[in-house]
């Protein structure tokens, strides 16, 4: 997808079961493809990309940066070892492992309101940078952010320029004000919506498309409409075995019938969305099968990186 060509940071985010991860997987898999070191990060304990592409089924530590293919990595952001680690570039190590041993960190995420959002996007931003918080970190050139559903998701969009204007001045202030201006930086960052062809998701689509352009002061980059049917039957051909006789056929037509009643219905909220969106509208295709595989999410992203 051209939406993502030399992004340091692409964040994914939509409604809930919309196929967001599926989306960062053939996302990550683009980019890679393009020469680009790139990384997965997943959220909230989550760990499923590495087997969506092929990978083993068993779930790394958080934090760790997991090779799934020819320059693509993947990795689960863990707000209390993040923050550990940018705290090892702010204080002499002897006061860190202390403050580690007595939980003070994770405290401090659980407690204070926006942190744990806030750390989670910042480190997320700190894959992307030539120095790394650990001196022997190679950074990444694309890093994409399988991030929480839309309400959640906005809100760690908005996180940094929040903490910037509460804490003014000193090293969270600083840090927080330079991810905010990351974000709000198209050329630096995209973002991603994920929705399905119906109506509930394609109008959560739509107000989460004002509210980042409230919040962040930018538009969407692309939205990605995901589960498409294809239409394989002309109306003349849906209407050819409706006509038909015999209690054989019953069957039958009532499955052309809904079949083209869906496709009828998708296609229509599909061309609503491309005609309300300010964001370009790609389409990936339904799946009839019991699970997506590698080559499922490969096919996914040749199509992304064809879509224009």
């Amino acid at each position: 997808m051209t939406a993502i060509d030399d992004a340091e940071l692409v964040v994914v985010t939509g409604k809930g079961g919309t196929g967001r991860t599926t989306v960062a997987a053939a996302l990550g898999l683009a980019a890679a493809a393009r020469g680009r070191r790139t990384i997965i990060c997943e959220v909230g304990g989550q760990s499923r990309v590495a087997a969506l592409l092929g990978g083993s089924v068993r779930k790394p530590a958080p934090g760790i940066e997991t090779p799934v293919g020819d320059r693509l990595w993947t990795t689960t952001i863990d707000p209390d070892s993040a923050l550990e680690e940018w705290l090892t570039r702010q204080l002499p190590r002897r006061l860190v492992a202390p403050l580690a041993r007595s939980g003070a960190f994770s405290g401090f995420v659980a407690a204070a309101p926006g942190a744990r959002e806030l750390v989670t996007i910042t480190k997320a931003w700190e894959l992307g940078q030539a120095h790394r918080w650990r001196r022997d970190a190679q950074g990444y050139d694309t890093v994409i952010l399988d991030a929480p559903a839309s309400g959640h998701g906005l809100g760690l969009l908005r996180t940094p320029r929040t903490f910037a204007d509460i804490a003014r001045v000193g090293p969270i202030a600083g840090q927080a004000r330079t991810v905010a201006e990351a974000l709000a930086d198209p050329a630096r960052s995209r973002l991603v919506a994920v929705a399905l062809p119906s109506e509930l998701a394609v109008s959560e689509t739509l107000d989460l498309e004002g509210r980042v352009a409230a919040a962040l002061g930018r538009d969407l980059d692309a939205i990605v409409v995901n589960g498409l049917w294809p239409r394989r039957l002309s109306g003349h051909d849906v209407a050819a075995v409706a006509a038909a006789d015999g209690a054989a056929d019953h069957a039958v037509r009532r499955a052309v019938t809904a079949a083209a009643g869906r496709v009828r219905t998708q296609q229509g909220q599909l061309a609503r969305l491309r005609r309300d969106a300010v964001a370009t509208v790609s389409t990936l295709p339904f799946v009839f099968g019991e699970r997506l595989g590698s080559e499922e999410i490969q096919a996914f992203s040749s199509r992304l990186a064809g879509a224009h």
